[in-house]
């Protein structure tokens, strides 16, 4: 970050005690594949409540060994969310399958299941109620053939689960693989239960900016013994579980968790009530300061989510405000504001590949305009929330 922001877009929460025990694996002789992925991956398993956390390079990573895991390959259709950030999509096309968009909740951003509903029975059916739910540009191509829709993949946006009950309805009724990209949501709750832990596979992700950081880094977390066999060797070049050092059973990957990255992570999540307590009073200054500003829509929780964790702090604008207009004039102060999210289907290499256009998901384009990250993190002081807000008061 500049030296002329006077505040931070964000900024990782250590202490002495994280940086010692990094320093300590150092000392050692194993800095990968050692003992600290193995006790990462076992607070991991007894925060979650789930059989089995592989601990990967990022939230991509495992993303992607999930696709591989539950069997989705070329051609394959998954119907997902256009409003996330890019990896969410990018895992589905390494494999070549298809993202099925269905536009979002306007008030929550995540998913709607009714849209997942009515993609999943038009596709079923074929013919002209499928080709609306397919890219322009490959329309063609599917016109004669049957449609395979293979899986689920719902995103918790800014850490607020998706609405997970209906989901997983469709899911079984179709049995379709649900995999979970929790990786916004660490500590997040729906109706009392975990986020990451309703799919048949879940996802977090440690970059600097989320609830806990191993600088780079994710779990995959799952109760499928076979999957996660499965994902342990493709994360490690495909060296399966008996095989020799230079032996490799499948093709795989280069996905593994190095040691720093693991104690680093593990000593975060001892602490991981505190952090998640500290977003939420961030979040709770703000959410005071905010409701008396006009112009501006702050987060809406759904009654299902019973605890949000705040991964970032996403405001909305009202209709009519320039909200470039808005971050731009942030910025000349010294403070930082992002777009969030740019829809994916308008990114350059999606309008290439399928021929998205704007007006497709009206919704997400309509998020997307609008809405704003400001400074987020648990360092973040009281002083600097009401900077931030008075600062935006004064633009509005």
């Amino acid at each position: 970050m500049s030296s002329r922001y006077k505040i931070s877009m964000s900024s990782p929460d250590l202490t002495d005690f994280e940086r010692e025990a990094v320093a300590a694996v150092l000392c050692t002789p194993n800095l990968s594949m050692g003992n600290e992925i193995l006790e990462f991956e076992a607070a991991f398993r007894e925060y979650i409540g789930c059989r089995h956390a592989i601990g990967v390079s990022s939230g991509t990573g495992g993303l992607h060994l999930c696709v591989r895991a539950a069997g989705i390959s070329s051609g394959d259709l998954v119907i997902t969310t256009p409003f996330s950030f890019v990896a969410s999509t990018n895992v589905l096309l390494y494999e070549n399958a298809v993202p099925v968009f269905v536009d979002v909740d306007p008030v929550t951003g995540n998913i709607h299941p009714d849209g997942i509903q009515e993609a999943v029975d038009d596709l079923r059916k074929g013919g002209v109620a499928a080709q609306k739910w397919l890219p322009r540009f490959i329309k063609n191509a599917h016109s004669k053939k049957e449609l395979s829709v293979k899986a689920i993949l719902p995103v918790d946006i800014f850490g607020q689960p998706a609405e997970m009950d209906p989901i997983i309805r469709i899911a079984k009724r179709h049995n379709l693989k649900l995999i979970e990209d929790s990786c916004e949501a660490l500590g997040a709750e729906y109706k009392g239960r975990k986020a990451g832990t309703f799919g048949d596979y879940g996802v977090f992700a440690f970059y600097p900016n989320k609830q806990i950081t191993t600088g780079e880094g994710g779990v995959i977390v799952t109760d499928d013994d076979e999957a996660a066999d499965m994902m342990r060797a493709l994360r490690n070049q495909g060296r399966a579980l008996g095989d020799t050092w230079l032996q490799h059973t499948y093709l795989g990957y280069n996905y593994r968790l190095d040691e720093m990255s693991a104690v680093l992570g593990r000593k975060q999540m001892e602490r991981l009530e505190e952090l998640l307590d500290k977003r939420q009073q961030v979040a709770d200054w703000y959410n005071q300061r905010l409701r008396v500003i006009q112009g501006v829509q702050t987060q809406q929780l759904s009654n299902n989510t019973t605890r949000m964790s705040w991964f970032v702090y996403v405001i909305r604008v009202n209709p009519g405000v320039d909200r470039d207009f808005v971050a731009r004039n942030l910025d000349e102060r010294g403070i930082p504001a992002r777009p969030y999210f740019l829809p994916i289907h308008l990114q350059p290499y999606m309008v290439e590949r399928f021929g998205y256009q704007p007006g497709d998901f009206p919704i997400t384009e309509d998020l997307g305009r609008r809405g704003l990250a400001l400074p987020f993190s648990s360092v973040m002081t009281e002083d600097q929330v009401d900077q931030v807000c008075k600062t935006l008061s004064k633009l509005l």
